[in-house]
């Protein structure tokens, strides 16, 4: 089963290639549209909606009032290939006009994250699968 999530944004075309640059995944051309652009996530699609969307989906009740962060409901994890990525992306992703909230660390569960926010701070993480935790965090801080 392919799985897709969609997220609303103010900017589609700058929330697609905040994704597409940070974790280096490529457009899904074939499905542009004037209020959608969409990544190739291997089993999963990352779908940008614009706000456009929330009327052709009967969500206009739904839609938030101003553009300030939502209360955090639900996150994405992208799981990378090594702890050296989630390094990366931390470092790389102020650059990109997102955040560090918590820079990275071991979790409990043997993966190396960070959780990160986009430019319209939606919150999600970044983590990689490690035998035992990097010796130490690429970032300080969080």
């Amino acid at each position: 089963m392919k799985v897709f999530v969609n997220q609303f944004c103010r900017d589609t075309e700058g929330q697609m290639q905040f994704y597409a640059t940070l974790l280096g995944l490529p457009e899904l051309a074939q499905r542009r549209s004037p209020i959608y652009r969409a990544l190739d996530a291997g089993e999963a699609e990352l779908g940008f909606n614009s706000e456009a969307a929330y009327a052709l989906l009967s969500l206009d009740d739904r839609m938030p009032a101003e553009a300030a962060p939502a209360p955090v409901t639900a996150y994405a994890t992208f799981m990378l290939d090594s702890p050296q990525a989630v390094d990366a992306a931390a470092a790389q992703v102020q650059a990109l006009g997102g955040g560090v909230i918590k820079a990275p660390y071991a979790t409990y569960y043997q993966e190396w994250q960070a959780v990160l926010h986009d430019p319209e701070q939606r919150v999600f993480r970044v983590s990689a699968a490690v035998a035992a935790a990097p010796a130490t965090p690429a970032m300080a801080g969080g």
